[in-house]
C-alpha cells in the first residue's frame, strides 16, 4: 500500500429544488500537513447541526492532517405565488359601492381593482423542516463523495511523495556503503591512528601504567571505530522499506526514524578523522534532512 500525504484538495457540487426554489452547494475540501486530524468548517446558518457527522465521516478516510472545510449554498428564489389581501379587497369594494351610492360611475374593472396598492401581495414560500432535512441529506451525501476524492488525492501525491523518499533512503544506503568502504574507516587506518594517539599519550605522559594505558586505548578505539554507526545506518535503511511496504499510516515512526538516521551522522562525522570521511558524513546529513522534510507530509 502506499504512502498517503497529508496534502490535498477536493470539490462536490449539487442542487436540489423544491416548491421554495432551486438550490445549489458547492464543497471545497483543502488539506495540509499537521500533527493529528485537526477540521474546521466553515458553514452556512442552519447548517451548523452537521459538524458531528461531517467530522465522522472524514475520520472514516483520513488519520491526520489540518483540514479546511468550506460549504456554500446559492438559493435561488422561485417565482413567488400571488395571494389576494381579503381585507384590502374589502375595503376597496366598500369604498366603491358608497362611491355608486353618491354619484353614478361606471363599473370597476377587476384588472383595476387588483392594480391598487395592497390588493395582490406576493407570498415567499418558507422551508418546511421536511425540506431542509432531505437538503441536509443530499448536501451530507456530496460531502461524503468530497471526502473520499480528497483521500484520493492525498493517496495519488503520497504516491509521488513515496517515489522522492525512497530515492532519499537509496542515497543514504549509498552514501553509507560509502563510509563503510572509505580506507579512512578500515580496520588498518584505525590501528594507524591508535598507535599514534598511545604514541602521543606515552610522550605526554611516559609514566602511565599499563592498566591506565589499555583504558586510554579502549576508549580512543571507541572514539574512532564508526562500525556501530554504519551497522545503525544499515539497519535505519531497511526499517524505512518496512514502513514503506507497510498498511498502516506511517508518518510518525518515519518522522522519529529520521531522528535516528540523523543521530548516527552526527556520530559519524564527529569520529571521522579523514576529510573524505567528513565529507560523506555531511552529504548524509544533508540527505537526512531532505528527507526529515518530505516526511513532515507523510500522514
Amino acid at each position: 500500500m502506499p504512502l498517503t500525504s497529508m496534502t490535498g484538495f477536493a470539490r462536490a457540487d449539487g442542487e436540489s429544488g423544491n416548491e421554495a426554489g432551486l438550490v445549489r452547494w458547492h464543497w471545497e475540501l483543502r488539506s495540509v500537513n499537521g500533527k493529528g486530524l485537526d477540521v474546521r468548517f466553515r458553514l452556512p446558518s442552519g447548517f451548523e447541526g452537521l459538524e458531528a457527522r461531517l467530522r465522522e465521516e472524514l475520520a472514516r478516510h483520513m488519520k491526520r492532517g489540518n483540514i479546511q472545510a468550506t460549504l456554500t449554498i446559492d438559493r435561488v428564489r422561485g417565482p413567488a405565488p400571488l395571494r389576494i389581501n381579503q381585507e384590502a379587497l374589502d375595503a376597496v369594494l366598500a369604498a366603491l359601492a358608497t362611491l355608486q351610492q353618491r354619484i353614478e360611475v361606471m363599473p370597476p374593472r377587476p384588472e383595476g381593482i387588483l392594480a391598487l396598492k395592497g390588493v395582490l401581495e406576493t407570498s415567499e414560500v418558507e422551508e418546511s423542516d421536511e425540506d431542509h432535512a432531505a437538503l441536509e441529506k443530499l448536501v451530507l451525501g456530496s460531502f461524503s463523495e468530497a471526502a473520499a476524492s480528497l483521500a484520493r488525492a492525498r493517496g495519488e501525491e503520497g504516491a509521488k511523495l513515496e517515489r522522492i523518499l525512497r530515492d532519499q533512503v537509496d542515497e543514504i544506503e549509498r552514501l553509507t556503503q560509502q563510509a563503510s568502504a572509505s580506507p579512512a574507516a578500515g580496520v588498518e587506518a584505525l590501528r594507524a591512528r591508535l598507535r599514534a594517539q598511545v604514541a602521543e599519550l606515552l610522550g605526554a605522559s611516559p609514566a602511565l601504567s599499563e592498566e591506565r594505558l589499555a583504558q586510554e586505548a579502549a576508549l580512543l578505539a571507541t572514539k574512532a571505530d564508526i562500525r556501530e554507526e554504519i551497522d545503525r545506518l544499515i539497519a535505519h535503511v531497511a526499517q524505512a522499506r518496512e514502513l514503506f511496504a507497510g498498511v498502516d499510516p506511517a508518518g510518525r515512526r518515519l518522522d522519529f526514524l529520521t531522528q535516528e538516521f540523523n543521530r548516527e551522522a552526527n556520530t559519524l562525522c564527529s569520529k571521522a578523522a579523514d576529510v573524505s570521511l567528513t565529507r560523506v558524513g555531511l552529504e548524509l546529513k544533508a540527505v537526512i534532512d531532505q528527507l526529515r522534510e518530505q516526511i513532515q507530509n507523510v500522514e
